[in-house]
């Protein structure tokens, strides 16, 4: 089975979770694109939920498979969120923002009573940091940004390469914020929670891709199957 194979595998089982009337939360990435594609069949076929997107590229997506689209300031709460993740641990702690969709997806996520990930078995780490973590900072003044970010790196026990995330052609990568992100290569991160404090207590931090307590479920596919982890405190 291939990786592309695996995330659709992981997204069917997901899919099982949508109920009608639901309101959901859509994730960015080439795993959450799964789970879109196969909520767009159902709504094709009759499914009637309201979503809001955690990014311009599922917008278009969404829009163009007839699935009906809200805001958070229309709609405040919602039933579910499902997202992919670059990494994940079994006690569900995730990094993030390799689609640079991350503040979207925290803010998203957060407003949803739950959080499903959806991931093939790549994703599934026994500690985090190896992928880059990806840091949201505002354009003004960033590299006096990037320079508190090496800051909070060191006070957290970590160190690595900090780099301003570029497109192809060398201009840098703006979110559909109008922001900037660093991508922090650590290796490993020993102590997710007080990095995530330090970095968000920098000037210019907007939000980090450590998504900390706040996915419920993941599944996570294999040759196999379908493996389903469950956060420490989940009761479902």
């Amino acid at each position: 089975m291939s990786p592309d194979e695996m995330k659709r595998q992981a997204a069917l089982k997901a899919i099982e979770l949508v109920e009608p009337g639901m309101r959901l939360g859509l994730g960015t990435g080439s795993t959450a694109r799964h789970f879109v594609d196969l909520l767009g069949a159902k709504v094709k076929a009759g499914l009637d939920v309201i979503c809001v997107p955690t990014s311009n590229v599922t917008r278009v997506q969404a829009e163009s498979l007839g699935i009906r689209l809200t805001t958070l300031d229309e709609t405040p709460e919602l039933d579910l969120t499902v997202d992919g993740a670059d990494e994940l641990t079994d006690d569900l702690a995730l990094i993030k923002g390799g689609g640079g969709a991350l503040l979207r997806e925290k803010i998203v996520a957060m407003a949803s009573d739950r959080m499903v990930v959806i991931a093939d078995l790549s994703k599934r780490v026994p500690r985090l940091g190896a992928f880059p973590l990806p840091v949201e900072i505002v354009r003004f003044g960033w590299r006096s940004t990037e320079d508190w970010v090496h800051s909070c790196l060191e006070e957290a026990g970590c160190s690595g390469a900090v780099t301003l995330r570029r497109l192809a052609g060398g201009e840098a990568f703006i979110t559909d914020n109008g922001n900037y992100i660093l991508d922090c290569a650590l290796g490993r991160i020993d102590d997710p929670d007080i990095l995530h404090d330090l970095l968000k207590s920098a000037p210019g931090v907007v939000e980090t891709g450590l998504f900390l307590g706040i996915a419920d479920t993941a599944f996570v596919a294999d040759a196999n199957g379908v493996v389903t982890l469950r956060a420490p405190d989940d009761e479902t």
